[in-house]
């Protein structure tokens, strides 16, 4: 069956790129393992990449970027999980750190005009308390942020090890770490508003 005629999975959901892909050598035509992986690992990719971003929709594109990296690289079928897992997460990571920039650019353009209307996310403290949380794991380093989101996306300290190449032992401290330095951000984030 062709992906992208499959009913269940957007006909873009083929078609992906993720960060450091060993590039595989090929002279036409999609890797013979995609669809079994695709079909297997999708709904993992997109929710890693929601519970960083918030959004189905965004996280439906990341995994896309991911599919599309995983299919031109060499990485076997037998460890695409954790490599897709991780290419989730700095993939969605990356995202919300080029929003973040934008975002700054428009406020920035913001100021310079006047508000019309008052923002309707600024009603919603649960959305505004979301964001806070996004924003700061967005300036985490990134292997704290990325072993943060896999932990938190129902990920054992064994595939959390394995997908970040860490010992098992040291996922609970980087873990920690992790979280001791989001609630630093948060802090940091609440004193200066």
């Amino acid at each position: 069956m062709d992906l992208v005629q499959h009913e269940r999975w957007p006909a873009a959901a083929v078609a992906v790129a993720a960060p450091r892909t060993r590039v595989r050598e090929r002279t036409g035509g999609i890797r013979p393992d995609l669809e079994q992986v695709f079909r297997s690992d999708y709904p993992r990719v997109v929710g890693v990449a929601a519970r960083v971003l918030g959004s189905r929709e965004q996280a439906e594109d990341v995994a896309q970027e991911v599919f599309l990296a995983f299919g031109r690289s060499s990485v076997p079928a037998g460890e695409a999980g954790g490599w897709l897992t991780v290419a989730a997460a700095h993939t969605a990571l990356n995202l919300l750190r080029s929003g973040r920039r934008r975002s700054a650019r428009e406020d920035a353009v913001g100021r310079q005009q006047p508000q019309e209307a008052p923002d309707v996310a600024d009603a919603v403290v649960s959305g505004e308390e979301r964001s806070r949380v996004r924003a700061a794991l967005a300036r985490l380093p990134r292997r704290q942020a990325v072993a943060l989101v896999l932990r938190h996306s129902g990920l054992s300290y064994d595939e959390v090890a394995a997908a970040l190449d860490l010992s098992v032992g040291s996922v609970g401290t980087t873990v920690r770490r992790a979280e001791a330095r989001l609630k630093e951000e948060l802090d940091r984030d609440a004193s200066s508003h």
